[in-house]
């Protein structure tokens, strides 16, 4: 398999951490996305329509394109899912949440304060994407402060979609000082078999 990826972004080192604890091997194509390259001809003849990243190009040459899409597939049969029907349905649940309702907030924040810069009207967005954070990190704090993962009682796609953007929080101003469940949560995924951080490539 080979991995169209941004060493820096999220949604990519969804799948690579995925792929590290489960052992997979596969190639990195780094695609530099503030040069643009993902939005050349090739790739997006052959690669993305959509123009972005993480894309992984199984063995047989299809393409899968959305990092929790990306998930899903690699991870069916396997323990990152779970058995029962219920539990399923609730990591999907936070699969969604976490493309709707923290990704949009957290992950912008830290695009801006780390990777692309404020925008012109930062002093109206950022506040507004701030609370938004915030109502993210509250829902999963109200879990993990009872609970040791997501879903269920073991590690899931959930986890690991969640905790990309979540361990960098604070790169975008943040604060996890409030959410000690979170804290203890990122230890035990960190403390994981096949855990490697964001600056990996195999």
């Amino acid at each position: 398999m080979i991995l169209n990826d941004y060493l820096l972004s999220g949604n990519g080192y969804k799948v690579r951490l995925l792929l590290s604890m489960m052992g997979t091997a596969f190639d990195y194509v780094e695609r530099d996305i503030m040069k643009g390259e993902t939005r050349t001809p090739e790739y997006l003849e052959k690669i993305n329509p959509n123009g972005k990243i993480p894309a992984l190009v199984l063995d047989d040459g299809r393409v899968l394109a959305e990092s929790n899409a990306i998930l899903t597939y690699l991870a069916e049969g396997t323990n990152f899912v779970p058995d029962d029907r219920f539990e399923r349905a609730e990591m999907m649940g936070w699969l969604f949440f976490e493309q709707y309702d923290h990704e949009p907030n957290i992950a912008v924040l830290i695009s801006w304060y780390e990777i692309k810069g404020l925008p012109e009207n930062a002093d109206i967005l950022a506040p507004m994407k701030q609370a938004g954070a915030k109502r993210a990190l509250d829902l999963m704090e109200k879990r993990l402060s009872s609970h040791n993962w997501l879903v269920g009682d073991a590690l899931s796609i959930a986890d690991i979609s969640l905790y990309a953007y979540t361990h960098r929080a604070e790169l975008g101003k943040v604060s996890l000082s409030g959410c000690p469940g979170i804290r203890a949560w990122l230890d035990r995924i960190e403390a994981l078999p096949g855990y490697v951080p964001i600056t990996w490539t195999p």
